[in-house]
């Protein structure tokens, strides 16, 4: 195996560097290509996602809802490949430029990161939007996904690389690992002499086996055990809502609320109804000693409860005295992906803002909207939940490096 991921690697770079080369115009042609291809043929990908389906039956709802596919979310895949089709490409732009005092002009260029790979779970969507992301930002990109994901991610990847091969550009700039190994995934890992970044996306376990086994540079991506902190100045008309989408909408996913603390001047009057309405949804609820004295039947939290991405109908509650106690649990148990703020008290809304670290802050807003579709991106390669180069949910921008570009006139260095 370790010879066939070295040809793959070696076919990438080389693909790369054909692609650098194509101009915007030919991306943005074949990826709505694909769009329509995908659409077209859509029957053999929804036949291949059964297949997928009916060998993981007996998995948890949420990793069931990952995995399926049905033609809207075929539909809103080929839209998002047409989004990124039509947003401005970034390669190549001068980023600033400069005269100095020997009269050399240095400026800053946006290039192409070369070789992405992408480490996924089952999530056939992510197929679509990594190639699509990385196609228009100019890079090859080596996909390895799910085992339970291979026939649909099988063929959505031949769609693809078929639209390619008709327009005549290298197929290779687009290649997928059948072997779904732990082995594969970890010789990946190691294959930094053809890949320049390494992206991750899934569970926390996934996550840190990538950071912890990687000698390629990568991109931290996913884990969200998100909050929502309805401070006493919150409307119960807006918060109910918001909780429920948060929660509830898809909660198999890394932006679905996890954490809710409540504000304990409103507690006795606002959780019986945000409860009733999330016991509707069929959410188990877990909390504090206190929320466990004010709610019938929920489930003492344990200390690891508050750590936990659930990716479940799972929702933990804890009542805290005041702004202090909210903001100090955020920001120990935190995964820095998403944290909102259900308030009516500007000063409250602007202190949760500048204080919580985490990728994206709201204020009166459901944490569902941290997606790079929603943000008008088009689509998103993940949601970087670190501090370097990339930071919240990574577009075309973040797909790319930079280099200094210089002009001279004879200079030469004193």
């Amino acid at each position: 195996m370790s010879e066939t991921l070295e040809q793959i690697g070696q076919q990438a770079k080389d693909a790369a560097t054909e692609l650098a080369r194509l101009p915007a115009e030919a991306k943005s042609e074949i990826l709505t290509r694909c769009a329509d291809s995908l659409l077209a043929n859509q029957e053999a990908v929804l036949t291949a996602n059964r297949a997928d389906l009916t060998e993981a039956s007996g998995l948890k709802a949420s990793f069931i809802d990952r995995l399926t596919l049905t033609p809207g979310r075929i539909a809103s895949m080929a839209e998002s490949l047409r989004q990124v089709a039509a947003l401005p490409d970034p390669v190549g732009e001068v980023l600033s430029m400069k005269t100095l005092p020997n009269g050399l002009i240095v400026g800053q260029q946006r290039v192409p990161m070369g070789v992405i790979g992408i480490i996924y779970e089952a999530r056939p969507n992510v197929t679509a939007d990594a190639f699509g992301l990385c196609f228009k930002a100019g890079s090859a990109v080596i996909l390895r996904g799910g085992k339970e994901a291979i026939r649909s991610n099988e063929a959505i990847v031949s769609i693809f690389r078929n639209v390619l091969g008709a327009g005549g550009v290298n197929p290779h700039v687009l290649q997928l690992i059948m072997d779904t190994s732990r082995e594969t995934a970890r010789q990946l890992m190691r294959l930094n002499r053809f890949v320049d970044l390494l992206i991750p996306r899934g569970g926390a376990g996934l996550i840190q086996s990538v950071v912890e086994n990687s000698s390629i540079p990568v991109i931290e991506t996913g884990v969200g055990n998100c909050h929502i902190f309805v401070d006493e100045s919150a409307q119960a008309e807006m918060a109910l809502p918001i909780i429920i989408n948060a929660k509830t909408q898809r909660p198999g996913v890394c932006n679905a609320a996890e954490k809710l603390l409540v504000h304990q001047k409103i507690a006795d009057s606002f959780l019986p109804a945000v409860c009733s309405a999330l016991r509707e949804k069929n959410v188990e609820l877990r909390g504090d000693a206190a929320a466990v004295r004010m709610i019938p039947g929920c489930i003492p939290a344990t200390d690891e409860d508050w750590d936990t991405e659930y990716l479940d109908l799972i929702l933990a509650i804890k009542i805290v005295r005041d702004a202090d106690e909210a903001l100090a649990h955020i920001q120990k148990h935190s995964s820095g992906h998403s944290e909102a703020i259900i308030t009516e008290n500007y000063t409250n809304a602007q202190r949760f803002l500048h204080e919580v670290d985490a990728a994206a802050v709201y204020v009166n807003a459901s944490t569902r909207f941290t997606d790079g579709y929603e943000f008008g991106f088009g689509a998103e390669i993940g949601i970087s939940t670190q501090k370097l180069h990339a930071r919240g949910p990574m577009g075309l921008k973040e797909l790319t490096s930079m280099k200094y570009i210089i002009y001279g006139s004879g200079q030469i260095r004193p």
